[in-house]
């Protein structure tokens, strides 16, 4: 028998699974046999974990079987007044209101308006690199470095006051983080963040209301016409959590796991040196690599079957992207690090109506925080042992110490 043959089942719900890092084999082995996995949890109902890159995609493509509204998007099911801040985010919405909700902000997040912000973006991480060379040589690479970049971004792009920004990173950390007891004591996720930073975005959608209007996000959505109707004070505060969260935690995320993962591979990582054309396709290997979510949950609203599983209606069904993008049907030898590969169809940004919003931001922060940080630092190495977040859903590290030298 195998390595490969021999791993233990994971219990994916369990946050502990991926404290020293993510099962692959074992998750390789649960393709090949159930690919559709019933997975047990502690105090919660289980759920069918989906494995394969073809059954995430049909999932997805399916909201009238598979729902993201019905019971959210993570598979812990939520007290009421979280789940029902939780539908008002983007990512938790049926059709049609998410198309209702989603076409307004669409043409603000096309790949030629976010190419306009290039400039912007990289002084920002020129800043970065500024300021971590000043703090160097030795830093901690996920909170000196790449956690102030979706943080400044995302703040311009809002319009929010500069002195509140460091309050919104510590609240979106706390909803992302809340299952490390360094970040939450209790070791469980932290529900109540949201609700402290809807509160906080309510309140700045009053100020803004009395304002002149400026040109930001805010203002497009405090203008916009959603469904033939303004959005309310509640909703902003549930659409807010979701901008200002997932684009500060997926980024955070991308960029020092891609940068471990290049340091883990010292010959693509002088290959990036030597040639930076090659850094738009080592942000998608990255991505796929180092999924920034292992997953997100549907629930089924009828009896059904998937991958020649019956599915019972109300059961939670969680699309695993970690899986997914290692699917040996999909991607040629898929525990490869490669940032040449070329036929790269991940689903780290989803698939279908619920494609990220924020695809082309994202890629352009990779591609920018990459080209400067690489220009700013001749050598980058290891100064410590990296740490991964305890999560079920969060595929990241808490601490990533580095020497970088100038």
């Amino acid at each position: 028998m195998t390595d490969l043959q021999a791993a233990p089942a994971p219990l994916l719900g369990d946050p502990n699974t991926f404290a020293d890092g993510v099962p692959h084999e074992a998750l390789a082995e649960l393709r090949r046999t159930t690919p559709v996995a019933w997975q047990e949890m502690d105090g919660q109902p289980g759920f069918w974990a989906v494995l394969r890159h073809a059954d995430v995609v049909t999932v997805a493509r399916d909201p009238e079987r598979f729902s993201a509204e019905q019971g959210g998007v993570v598979i812990e099911d939520l007290p009421q007044e979280s789940l029902e801040m939780m539908r008002g985010m983007l990512l938790a919405m049926d059709p049609p209101r998410h198309v209702a909700y989603r076409k307004p902000l669409a043409d603000t997040f096309k790949a030629k308006v976010i190419a306009g912000m290039e400039d912007q973006i990289r002084e920002i991480c020129r800043d970065l690199m500024a300021e971590a060379a000043a703090a160097g040589p030795e830093v901690e690479f996920v909170h000196q470095v790449t956690a102030g970049l979706p943080t400044r971004v995302m703040g311009r792009l809002m319009g929010l006051p500069e002195a509140d920004w460091d309050l919104l990173h510590t609240l979106a950390e706390r909803q992302t983080a809340g299952q490390d007891p360094d970040v939450n004591p209790e070791g469980e996720a932290d529900f109540s963040a949201s609700i402290d930073m809807a509160m906080y975005a309510i309140e700045f959608a009053g100020k803004r209301r009395l304002e002149e209007p400026r040109e930001d996000l805010t203002t497009l959505i405090l203008d916009g016409d959603f469904g033939g109707q303004p959005m309310g004070d509640i909703d902003f505060g549930s659409f807010f959590v979701q901008l200002v969260t997932a684009g500060n935690d997926t980024t955070k995320t991308m960029l020092s796991s891609g940068l471990l993962a290049l340091l883990q591979h010292p010959d693509q990582l002088a290959e990036l040196r030597a040639d930076p054309a090659l850094i738009p396709g080592a942000v998608e290997e990255i991505l796929r690599w180092a999924n920034p979510l292992h997953y997100f949950r549907r629930t089924a609203t009828v009896d059904t079957e998937l991958g020649g599983q019956a599915i019972a209606a109300g059961d939670k069904v969680a699309m695993y992207y970690t899986s997914a993008n290692r699917d040996e049907a999909v991607f040629d030898d898929p525990q490869r690090f490669d940032v040449h590969r070329t036929h790269n169809p991940h689903l780290s940004f989803g698939i279908a109506e619920h494609f990220c919003l924020g695809v082309h931001l994202a890629r352009l922060e990779g591609r920018v925080f990459l080209q400067e940080l690489l220009a700013a630092f001749p050598t980058i190495e290891l100064a410590g042992e990296p740490v991964r977040l305890r999560s079920n859903l969060n595929n990241s590290f808490k601490r990533l110490p580095v020497r970088l030298g100038s």
